[in-house]
């Protein structure tokens, strides 16, 4: 059992681990560990991309693939699943039955079937209860995203008595039923998320009871990482810069469309974007369309290093996002965090979350969702006033140091997991009710 003395041990169940569109998640595991957190990493695949963030060779935490789970033979499936029911017979009864009775778990936003996820949480129950003692053991569980992720730790909280918590985002959100949500928000310790308006949401869903369990910590950005450059740019030709997947919320399509525009105004720019994704082809396409050869490049992948060397290069950033037709949509994207870090303006959408970062007039410009000529407006003035790049610049780097600093959320998220843990093991061993 861990004393007050021990180390906290944390195990934080991903989606996918190590994502380059997700490098928030390794930030924060690095910052945790820099703060004497032992993190174990439990991802439910292994997504082998080509390109992997230099970050993860600074990685202390082990990594288990959950995927593992089902890749075996069906025999040792049915032997370990007996074991479990064995040993927990009721824990195991009860957390199968919570899948059973519940199909909408399958509906909305999911990577995987609810029994998909209950085999990964036997799986994961039998690694923590092998570790007991050793030096894999987890005194609490930490799931990124609400659902798939969120639904295995709510199952092996069930199976093993084990706290857990959660940080929900955006469409892990508002994609999946509402119950089911509502359910895991009940069992978990704490909830932690990136803005206020999905506080205001998981009001709506969950009982009063449970709304001190919400919690909104930022994710943070390493200021050591991304700063400013030391000179400005003196580019006869302005950079828009812009990075993220290239998705249908992201809002791309009208991005080239502003820049169209600005191109037949006359502006005298460059615009590149960073990111791949399936909408790349179409992207490109338009670029043709809209003859913006000459001024707009779609760059491809990059990696957490390269948009560090990228962005103090650029006058401006621009994202705008909007909520797509099915409720996709973003929380309060990072890499916008990033740019103001390194003391670009920025030019955004007042969509979800980003208006607790960006302040219209002070260190960005937001336009409407999908309000192309607003867009444009917002890129012409900074484009047409250095000044004001640089005045809303500094605003940028100000807001990021005092609201979104990544050692201040790691600070806050330790904290979390240490009362959480503490409150469970004081419950366990019948100090409190």
């Amino acid at each position: 059992m861990n004393t007050p003395n021990s180390p906290l041990r944390v195990g934080y169940i991903v989606r996918s681990f190590p994502r380059l569109s997700q490098t928030f998640i390794l930030n924060e595991v690095l910052a945790l560990e820099a703060q004497g957190v032992q993190v174990r990493i439990f991802s439910c695949i292994n997504p082998r991309e080509s390109v992997v963030q230099p970050q993860v060779q600074a990685l202390q935490a082990g990594v288990d693939y959950l995927e593992e789970a089902y890749q075996r033979a069906w025999r040792t499936i049915f032997w370990e699943h007996l074991l479990m029911l064995l040993v927990a017979p009721l824990s195991y009864l009860g957390a199968l039955w919570h899948v059973v009775r519940h199909p909408e778990f399958d509906q909305g936003y999911t990577a995987s079937s609810r029994y998909m996820c209950f085999v990964q949480a036997v799986y994961l129950a039998g690694l923590v209860r092998q570790a007991r003692g050793g030096p894999g053991q987890v005194d609490h569980l930490h799931a990124h995203f609400a659902h798939d992720p969120t639904l295995i730790a709510q199952l092996v909280h069930r199976l093993t008595g084990l706290a857990f918590t959660f940080t929900a985002h955006a469409r892990d959100i508002y994609q999946i039923p509402a119950t089911a949500l509502a359910g895991r928000i009940q069992e978990a310790e704490a909830v932690v998320t990136c803005c206020a308006l999905n506080v205001d949401y998981f009001k709506t869903v969950a009982p009063p009871a449970h709304h001190a369990k919400l919690r909104v910590i930022h994710n943070g950005i390493d200021l050591n990482e991304f700063h400013p450059a030391d000179a400005p740019s003196e580019a006869a030709a302005p950079l828009i810069l812009s990075a993220s997947r290239l998705v249908e919320k992201k809002g791309y399509r009208d991005l080239l469309a502003a820049c169209g525009q600005l191109k037949e105004q006359g502006h005298n720019f460059r615009c590149v974007i960073y990111g791949e994704g399936p909408l790349y082809k179409e992207l490109a396409a338009q670029i043709q369309a809209y003859d913006l050869e000459q001024q707009v490049v779609l760059a491809g992948v990059f990696t957490h290093e390269e948009i560090q060397r990228i962005m103090p290069q650029a006058a401006i950033f621009a994202l705008t996002p909007f909520v797509t037709q099915d409720g996709d949509r973003d929380g309060v994207p990072t890499v916008l965090a990033e740019a103001m870090a390194c003391g670009l303006p920025v030019v955004s959408t007042s969509v979800a979350g980003i208006p607790e970062l960006v302040t219209h007039g002070r260190n960005g410009l937001l336009a409407a969702p999908n309000q192309i000529e607003e867009i444009t407006g917002h890129l012409s003035t900074l484009l047409n006033d250095a000044a004001k790049r640089r005045q809303f610049g500094q605003a940028a780097r100000h807001t990021i140091m005092e609201e979104f600093n990544l050692q201040t959320g790691a600070s806050q998220l330790a904290e979390l997991y240490r009362t959480t843990a503490a409150r469970r093991m004081m419950k366990n061993t019948g100090a409190i009710a």
